[in-house]
């Protein structure tokens, strides 16, 4: 997803979460590992491994997600 905040998590009628905004996610394709470093979600949100340069993985969602917790 590369882009995990609370405004992409939206709620359905169950109250159940859903995840929205898939935009990044389009952009970086299935292999995070050859994300162009230069991009970037929501500062606040972010991995370190996006500010360090470092390969991007779905641990970057992790985080995200835990920074969103």
């Amino acid at each position: 997803h590369c882009d995990i905040k609370p405004e992409n998590i939206l709620l359905d009628n169950d109250m159940s979460p859903r995840i929205a905004d898939f935009g990044m996610a389009k952009l970086v394709g299935r292999d995070f590992s050859r994300a162009l470093t230069t991009m970037r979600g929501t500062i606040g949100y972010l991995a370190p491994e996006w500010i360090s340069g470092q390969p991007i993985s779905a641990k970057a969602d992790v985080y995200s997600f835990g920074m969103v917790l």
